[in-house]
């Protein structure tokens, strides 16, 4: 519309960026209500009957309320801070997290390993921060890069020492789930960021005969050294976890109990399932029902009917969180959201394939679902880091109706 000086005045004002996901953002927040549901189901009749926790059947449920409200702020704010910022504060994260595991690595020792830090009475296990951070930075490393990222010596070798470090800083604690969980995403990223299959299947390579060595040699000095009847109860509990995968019935009162146990809780569920909080299993059967076998513990309570249905729905949310990085023009945020849902998607797959028996357990959360405050925050952060993906996403569509528009009104003003 012309003022009548030969100047144009602009009528039509949309936003510089897109609205988020609707899909993405629905699905995440039913996923993080239903497990707060589970998380009470799973626990509430263990505490109920305990001292330790105050027999408060909501002892963990408040817990867990505390986080997904931490993890909601978080999941919004980020939301609505450009997904690109991130590319300049990957270095600050990454260096942080480095310290973190490096902290954690002088620790007390809990369940075996030191993967926890306590801060104000809550614990925060800084591996959960290492899973987005090895993605942002491999995202925004191997955009810099770009072609350059195919050549062997100057391309992915600094990649994957990246990937080792972290790796082997896990593998102090020991973490090795969590680990193999952060190899596998970063192995995605790289792949996904224009590596050569070649170069990935030789590091797997080198990864394993790397492993089998450390292991061997780390054998040979303790079989020569004294050691305490901790570490060589750790050592029997890792070979007691993969012999227990091959056959939980050659000791089932011992090593084979929890996986026993857990594929009872499935089979208990039957088609219908026992219906909710009537879980059997979950009364000192088996072990942190709440947390590694929740599962277990949905299977029996909705049956192969209500497990298909969240199944169902967690690979719809996986799937809708693919297709919006896919979208993505920008070659980071693509990178960064395929490691994010890679990361969810593998983690998924490794906890309910330990409680399946199609894997060895390996003690790691199932997503949104398990009791776990650094788990799901960093989850929840992730989340925020996709919205922000989504609503980029959206945003050039309206962005060229609007030059269309405005394209067209000056033409005919003059």
């Amino acid at each position: 519309m012309s003022n009548g000086k030969g100047t144009t005045k602009k009528n039509v004002s949309l936003p510089k960026r897109g609205t988020p996901d609707f899909q993405l953002l629905i699905l995440t927040l039913l996923l993080v209500g239903f497990g707060l549901v589970m998380v009470f189901s799973a626990s509430s009749s263990l505490t109920l009957a305990s001292k330790k926790f105050s027999y408060d059947p909501f002892y963990f449920m408040k817990r867990q309320i505390i986080w997904v409200v931490l993890g909601s702020i978080v999941m919004f704010t980020v939301m609505n801070i450009h997904y690109s910022k991130f590319k300049k504060w990957y270095a600050p994260i990454f260096i942080i997290t480095l310290v973190l595991l490096l902290f954690v690595a002088s620790t007390d020792r809990i369940n075996g390993a030191k993967s926890w830090l306590s801060i104000g009475g809550m614990g925060i296990q800084p591996t959960e921060l290492a899973k987005i951070s090895i993605i942002l930075y491999l995202a925004a490393l191997i955009t810099k890069k770009g072609e350059r990222l195919r050549d062997f010596r100057t391309g992915y070798i600094p990649v994957m020492v990246i990937v080792g470090i972290v790796a082997g800083l896990i593998m102090m604690q020991p973490d090795l789930g969590s680990c193999l969980i952060l190899v596998a995403t970063s192995g995605l990223v790289i792949y996904a960021g224009g590596a050569s299959m070649k170069h990935i299947l030789a590091s797997v390579a080198l990864l394993v005969l790397g492993a089998a060595l450390v292991l061997g040699a780390k054998g040979a000095i303790d079989s020569l050294s004294p050691v305490s009847e901790k570490v060589i109860a750790n050592q029997d509990y890792k070979q007691e976890r993969f012999d227990a995968f091959l056959n939980p019935y050659q000791d089932a009162s011992g090593s084979g109990f929890n996986i026993i146990q857990s594929l009872t809780a499935l089979g208990e569920g039957g088609i219908k399932g026992s219906g909710f909080g009537q879980s059997v299993q979950k009364l000192y059967y088996l072990p942190y029902p709440y947390t590694d076998f929740i599962f277990a513990v949905i299977g029996e309570e909705l049956g192969f009917v209500g497990t298909t249905i969240f199944l169902l729905l967690y690979l719809y949310f996986i799937w809708r969180g693919i297709l919006i990085a896919l979208r993505c023009t920008d070659p980071f945020g693509t990178l960064v959201g395929i490691g994010v849902m890679g990361l969810i998607a593998i983690q998924a797959f490794v906890n309910i394939g330990g409680v399946t028996k199609t894997i060895p357990l390996t003690g790691v959360t199932l997503p949104f679902i398990s009791y776990g405050g650094s788990s799901l925050l960093v989850s929840m952060l992730s989340m925020g880091i996709m919205l922000s993906i989504s609503r980029e996403t959206n945003r050039p569509a309206k962005q060229e109706v609007t030059k269309s528009v405005t394209t067209v009104r000056q033409v005919r003003a003059r």
